[in-house]
């Protein structure tokens, strides 16, 4: 969330960064301006109020003690008046800093210098580019028709348990999965990352605090009798472990990864890009979350990038990075860079990662906070990426390292974790 000084100082800047975005912000900004001035003139009145009817309490007491009992009686009519002044403006006072919020929470993140002007996914910058694309025989098959064949991977049994975007993992199927999530996790933890087991559902707080709510309600599953969110990235959970909290600046920067699953609605989606498992509603994945010092959140921006890079490196898969245009950022990015690794079946790219600053913005509805040098109280920088999504993972693996007999080779790195080197 941006802060209401950054908008009362420099609104001008605010519009002008969020057109970066495609996104008009005139109209809100000016409302949030004016619903600010009401509340802080409410307030003014409130505290003149509240400043005459503590003054004329302490004359109560003087007059009672003096034995003006009369006049004592009058003055505390007096105070009854104001009282009820005060409660009147505090209400008013209320609705108006509800009202400005309800504005605040609708304006996205401001994006960095860096982030290239854009509309769409077409826009995007290649930053770089790695690993060598596979050249498949004529009858190599996507990852879905690999995983029916080799018995690993049971879509239609998903179906029948719960909906479509529920697969059910067999056998090595399910091996290799729980092989990429400890190949990840042991990764992170030997990157400086402290594991964390989170729950996989949260309360409302949690979902506003990292920014899924209000923007992304529609994508989220709700759980109405509890009023509790199912999580859609590790991300929400993780971060909000340091909800409200004054931290020291010898503590930064903090370093956490966590396995969970996660569950997304995907409303809207159809066509190729939902087949087998290019999108799920449940899926599993690594997270890499930091929150940082203001002034060191972009060198851990590139740690972050270069940390998920050896990872895809690794898997040997051929991967491209993609600093997304303002147009495709999302909500609460400052700045993202996409990994995707090159399926080489389906001829087309996929994302497998996300890495992203989040300035101040997550911070500021977290109240992640620490103390500078003159003890004033500053938000802290928050960082999240991938590492990894395990979908589009598992689909590259099985469709660029198919044999032409049908066969599947594991990568050296994953062979050790998931006890053998292929899928038959």
């Amino acid at each position: 969330m941006l802060t209401l000084k950054l908008l009362r100082e420099n609104p001008d800047f605010v519009i002008e960064r969020l057109s970066v975005k495609n996104f008009d912000a005139k109209k809100i900004v000016r409302e949030i301006l004016e619903a600010d001035e009401k509340r802080r003139e409410s307030q003014k009145k409130l505290d003149a109020v509240l400043a005459e009817q503590n003054k004329k309490s302490k004359e109560i007491g003087t007059l009672l003690k003096s034995g003006r009992k009369q006049e004592a009686e009058s003055v505390k009519s007096e105070v009854a008046s104001l009282k009820e002044q005060s409660g009147i403006l505090a209400g008013e006072m209320e609705k108006e800093k509800s009202a400005m919020m309800d504005k605040l929470v609708l304006l996205p993140n401001i994006p960095c210098k860096e982030v290239p002007e854009g509309k769409d996914s077409n826009d995007n910058v290649v930053v770089r580019e790695g690993g060598q694309i596979p050249n498949l025989c004529e009858k190599a098959k996507p990852h879905w028709e690999l995983a029916k064949s080799l018995d690993i991977i049971d879509f239609d049994l998903g179906v029948k348990i719960t909906g479509a975007g529920f697969p059910v993992y067999k056998g090595k199927g399910a091996r290799l999965q729980r092989s990429l999530i400890s190949f990840f996790l042991d990764r992170n933890i030997k990157a400086g990352y402290l594991e964390i087991q989170p729950p996989l559902v949260v309360n409302e707080e949690s979902a506003f605090a990292t920014g899924q709510l209000p923007d992304k309600s529609e994508q989220m599953y709700y759980i109405g009798l509890d009023k509790l969110y199912m999580i859609p990235t590790a991300e929400v959970p993780v971060t909000n472990v340091y909800r409200d909290r004054i931290l020291e600046k010898s503590e930064f920067p903090i370093k956490m990864t966590a396995y969970t699953q996660c569950f997304r609605r995907e409303a809207g989606s159809y066509g190729k890009d939902v087949r087998g498992l290019n999108r799920l509603h449940q899926f599993d994945k690594v997270e890499i979350v930091q929150i940082t010092l203001p002034g060191n959140s972009y060198l851990a921006l590139d740690t972050m990038v270069k940390h998920v890079e050896s990872l895809v490196q690794a898997l040997e898969l051929p991967y491209r990075i993609v600093r997304l245009c303002g147009g495709d950022l999302s909500f609460t990015s400052a700045i993202t860079y996409d990994f995707e690794v090159f399926s080489a079946a389906q001829k087309r790219w996929l994302e497998v990662s996300s890495v992203s600053n989040f300035e101040t913005y997550q911070a500021n509805r977290l109240k992640v906070r620490f103390k500078d040098d003159d003890g004033k109280t500053q938000l802290a920088h928050t960082l999240n990426g991938s590492a990894l999504a395990l979908p589009r993972i598992v689909a590259a693996l099985l469709e660029n390292n198919q044999t032409p007999d049908g066969k599947i080779l594991i990568p050296k790195a994953l062979q050790e974790y998931a006890g053998f080197s292929v899928i038959d």
